[in-house]
């Protein structure tokens, strides 16, 4: 599931956190690491597991609609597509899905302003209208429309945001990610194909065995950036005089410190792309200046070890 630009992000946390509190264990960074990995997963499963709730919404409001008294005829006649969509059944009736939701204790049931809120934007939308109206039935048809609903509704919603904000710190940053994974699985039901978590790191995936293990590959990275961090930040220092320690921005010495540990950790790795990956990654985390600064320093800090 976890690319390694994912794994680099996730090392470069464990590895501010520990900058941040040098008194944490080499122990207790790479139990954060694997809590923040896993927690990509979770925020996946949170998300599929709306897909029952919104219909469930759904359906209520047709139902209340309907019970009106002064009920229109369309009130009482509803497009009743959505509301019996096969993606919400199938993802109910899978065992090892529902176990999992239960297990994790992931539940929609309290934010029901949010439901409510997320399917009246829903109802609006023209892709909405072109699939209750577009005469056709089919799997494949209702696992397209909810990639749309989860492409479109989830990403810049506020609401959303503080929910998750609110039930895990570690999920600030992982909604885009979790959402496409959310859209792959869909797109798997729609093949037919049984609903199966997917695992945690991409080397895991069939057809992914001649890769290095992703989970080796980022505990190692953590461990070797926690070992060096000091003199990581020693060579920054003399590279930069006019600047202490404490006046250094701590995510772009985490964000140096990782890319100088992954040059050491995996000497394979030519250094353009480390040196892109954590320019990336720091465009992003770190200040509008700072994509610069860790450019010109793991350039001038990996070339330099090369030639010495």
């Amino acid at each position: 599931m976890l690319n390694r630009r994912i794994l680099r992000t996730k090392a470069f946390k464990a590895v501010f956190c520990y900058a941040e509190n040098p008194g944490m264990t080499l122990k207790e960074t790479e139990a954060l690491l694997e809590i923040s990995c896993e927690s990509t997963r979770d925020l996946y499963l949170f998300l599929l597991s709306i897909v029952g709730p919104l219909t469930d919404e759904a359906r209520s409001r047709i139902e209340s609609s309907r019970n009106k008294f002064s009920a229109t005829d369309r009130e009482r006649n509803p497009n009743l597509k959505f509301v019996n969509n096969r993606i919400a059944p199938l993802l109910a009736s899978d065992r090892d899905f529902t176990k999992l939701i239960t297990k994790k204790k992931l539940s929609w049931d309290q934010y029901d302003a949010l439901l409510r809120n997320l399917y009246e934007s829903i109802r609006t939308k023209d892709y909405f209208t072109s699939y209750l109206e577009s005469g056709q039935s089919s799997l494949e048809e209702d696992a397209a429309l909810w990639c749309r609903i989860f492409e479109n509704e989830f990403e810049d919603n506020q609401a959303l945001e503080e929910i998750l904000e609110d039930l895990s710190i570690y999920w600030n940053d992982d909604l885009p990610y979790s959402l496409s994974w959310c859209c792959k699985s869909l797109r798997a039901i729609a093949k037919e194909e049984s609903w199966n978590l997917p695992a945690l790191y991409q080397s895991e995936l069939p057809g992914n065995e001649a890769m290095d293990s992703d989970r080796a590959f980022v505990h190692s990275l953590v461990r070797t950036a926690y070992s060096n961090l000091d003199s990581y930040c020693s060579r920054v220092a003399e590279l930069t005089p006019k600047w202490n320690r404490d006046r250094l921005c701590t995510t772009d010495l985490a964000l140096i410190a990782c890319g100088l540990a992954e040059s050491k950790a995996f000497p394979a790795t030519p250094f353009g792309v480390i040196i892109n990956e954590y320019v990336e990654i720091s465009k992003y985390y770190s200040t509008p200046e700072s994509s610069a600064f860790v450019n010109g320093l793991l350039d001038k800090i990996l070339n330099n070890r090369e030639n010495a």
